[in-house]
């Protein structure tokens, strides 16, 4: 809504102790605006869809994320409050990212926007994968492509599913590939527990030594406010016949009055002479029953 009007008392003057004019209140503005939500979470686990993500956070937390043995089971990022000791810190399960991401596939956006504000990253990756390096080199690149200020956050890479069939006789080759790719790693089993005593407590050791710094890594940028001068300036053009009348300050008047009374028209020169509108009408060459306008109104002169 729009500021409300003036009463006819605000306009009296010495020579006029019972003004007929009187304000309407301004047009309410009207906008379509787009919000987008981005979580604030401590640490955020990320990876591959069907890696294993929510039953880490319902692991590690009171969480209780659906769960399902097929890819995208999460759909949009699920909270929870992790206790380690005396302190503890929220982690945010991000839906399953996959190659093509950063261009939006498999609601990659509304994946990856909740990534920018959290301080570390728990890289979950499936020990059952046919290469679980390539899969972590994988979603790494749709980080730095969708901001590169993404790839730069402290990882911890977690190879998960340990417990599965055959996968005791694989750690070391899996060990030895990351090593290889310059990657510390840790082995855990988000369904039995193994290993997550561990990657909690490095997690939490973590965050107290990246501290909360910088809203959690989000860049905000200074407010500046500059003061903006008045429009009082007037100018006056033509259109065909009429002459129109650009003034801000008397577009708001008329806008907030009657303007179909023959006596608010006739008060309406005192204002049309203080903002100058009278004497550049006269130098445009107005005359007497010429039409002007003036916002959405027009009358004689």
């Amino acid at each position: 809504g729009g500021r409300g009007g003036r009463g006819n008392t605000r306009f009296t003057t010495s020579i006029n102790q019972a003004p007929r004019i009187a304000q309407k209140g301004e047009k309410g503005e009207e906008r379509t605006m787009v919000l987008e939500m981005r979580l604030i979470a401590d640490a955020g686990i990320i990876g591959f869809p069907n890696a294993g993500k929510s039953t880490l956070l319902s692991r590690v937390s009171a969480a209780n994320p659906k769960i399902a043995g097929y890819p995208f089971t999460t759909l949009e990022p699920v909270l929870g409050v992790v206790e380690t000791g005396s302190k503890e810190f929220i982690i945010a399960e991000i839906p399953g990212l996959i190659e093509g991401a950063h261009l939006g596939k498999g609601l990659g956006h509304d994946f990856l926007r909740h990534i920018v504000r959290t301080r570390v990253l728990i890289h979950l990756v499936d020990g059952t994968s046919e290469s679980p390096v390539e899969d972590m080199i994988k979603v790494n690149n749709e980080l730095s492509l969708y901001d590169p200020e993404l790839a730069r956050k402290p990882q911890i890479v977690v190879v998960n599913k340990i417990d599965m069939s055959g996968m005791k006789e694989r750690l070391d080759d899996i060990s030895d590939e990351f090593r290889q790719a310059g990657v510390s790693v840790r082995f855990i089993s988000a369904e039995t527990g193994e290993g997550i005593q561990y990657l909690v407590e490095e997690t939490g050791v973590l965050l107290e030594k990246i501290g909360k710094r910088d809203l959690a890594g989000m860049k905000v940028p200074a407010a500046v406010f500059r003061p903006q001068p008045k429009q009082t300036e007037v100018s006056i053009d033509k259109d065909g016949d009429i002459y129109v009348i650009n003034a801000p300050a008397l577009e708001r008047i008329i806008a907030a009055v009657d303007m179909t009374s023959d006596e608010v028209r006739r008060q309406l020169q005192l204002p049309m002479a203080r903002y100058g509108v009278t004497r550049a009408l006269e130098k445009a060459g107005v005359q007497p029953g010429d039409k002007i306008r003036c916002g959405d109104f027009e009358w004689e002169w």
